[in-house]
């Protein structure tokens, strides 16, 4: 590009070490060539917004896949009313029969709070 890039901020170096890198050096490569054509002067200028570090996924527990079928279920029910069958009912809204959310239920271990 001719350009005569000397220098690169220590924002811009933390930056760089700090992100997650999901696409590799690939990633890496895009965003060095997209910075060389957006400069214009002798300091490297990054898209620094585009290199915010990945949120933590420490800070979200992973659930279990019955405890997403879970609450997906009562929620359903919630939704409905706790109509289990019919056109309104939680297993049309869910996209199965009466008796195949009953078993599920069952299993699951969801019953109505009274």
């Amino acid at each position: 590009m001719k350009k005569q890039i000397k220098t690169l901020s220590a924002e811009a170096v933390a930056a760089l070490q700090r992100y997650h890198w999901p696409g590799n050096i690939r990633e890496l490569e895009n965003i060095i060539e997209r910075a060389v054509i957006l400069s214009s002067g002798v300091e490297l200028e990054l898209p620094l917004s585009e290199l915010k570090p990945a949120r933590s996924t420490a800070a979200t527990p992973v659930s279990t896949l019955e405890d997403a079928e879970r609450k997906h279920i009562l929620s359903a029910l919630e939704q409905a009313d706790w109509v289990i069958g019919g056109p309104q009912g939680a297993a049309a809204r869910l996209g199965m029969k009466r008796t195949t959310l009953h078993s599920r239920m069952q299993k699951l271990g969801i019953s109505r709070q009274r």
